[in-house]
């Protein structure tokens, strides 16, 4: 039985669609959706179609999948298409952040213990998906990609709701100064223990959305720590490298969703 973990403010909105998908000792791969990390092409796109069907409305959703770089590389998409969700090759080359207005566009985001954050423009029906491991929340991949919305759709900070997805942990997330001098500004966002320093990079990407203008109330926090909780979410750094992934999208469909889920985590 799959499981998947969904935001409660993103559910007010039938035309969006989102989840985050977790680990089923069931599937292969223990329903890895990663094409990446070497593992059986096949067994992994037959991951993707499971998912894709479990989506799927009377629309035809486009799925777009990114060759994710820890970059600060924003992508706006525009057409109804497909990239890099049934082979790697055309997928997004070299982003870490995809926006976009367009109805049937499913954008994703493949994570292990980075920050995965999605956005919704809930008066310009404008979505975006975020990744951030350290190196873009060093380069505020989160702050330009709401002024890309902003500047490319007129999106207002007050209209812009966000999901920050499970994710690693500040009580997990050991790193040593030379990560750690990058956030030193922000004082509450790690703890210092010997020459070792506890990260918060959930924290540090909610602080991005405050400083960009969001309310408080338009921010959701999922709280799950994806090393704590690794028998339900990748971990690279719990699991010393695995190759899996898990998968947090969301896209606008023209019709309102019903969404075949078989078990949704609160």
């Amino acid at each position: 039985m799959l499981d998947f973990y969904t935001f409660k403010h993103f559910q007010h909105y039938p035309h969006l669609q989102h989840l985050v998908t977790t680990k089923s000792s069931k599937m292969p791969y223990d329903f890895s959706l990663a094409l990446h990390t070497g593992e059986n092409e096949k067994s992994i796109i037959g991951n993707r179609a499971i998912l894709q069907k479990q989506l799927q409305t009377t629309d035809t959703l486009h799925f777009i999948v990114a060759n994710q770089t820890h970059s600060d590389n924003i992508q706006v998409i525009t057409e109804q298409e497909t990239k890099g969700w049934k082979n790697i090759h055309d997928a997004i080359e070299k982003c870490d952040a995809l926006i976009t207005n367009v109805p049937h566009i499913v954008l994703t985001i493949l994570t292990a213990d980075c920050v995965p954050i999605l956005l919704y423009d809930k008066k310009n029906h404008v979505i975006a998906a975020i990744h951030a491991g350290w190196k873009g929340t060093k380069s505020q991949i989160t702050t330009k990609t709401i002024s890309k919305m902003k500047h490319t759709f007129g999106s207002h900070s007050k209209d812009i709701i966000a999901g920050i997805a499970p994710s690693i942990g500040k009580c997990c997330y050991e790193v040593g100064g030379d990560v750690a001098q990058h956030f030193f500004h922000t004082p509450q966002s790690f703890t210092q223990i010997n020459d070792k320093y506890m990260l918060d990079l959930p924290y540090l990407n909610k602080i991005q959305l405050l400083k960009s203008g969001l309310s408080e109330e338009h921010i959701e926090m999922s709280s799950h720590c994806t090393a704590c909780e690794v028998d339900t979410f990748f971990s690279y750094r719990k699991e010393n490298g695995c190759s899996g992934r898990f998968m947090s999208m969301i896209g606008l469909t023209p019709s309102p969703t019903s969404i075949n889920l078989l078990g949704i985590r609160p």
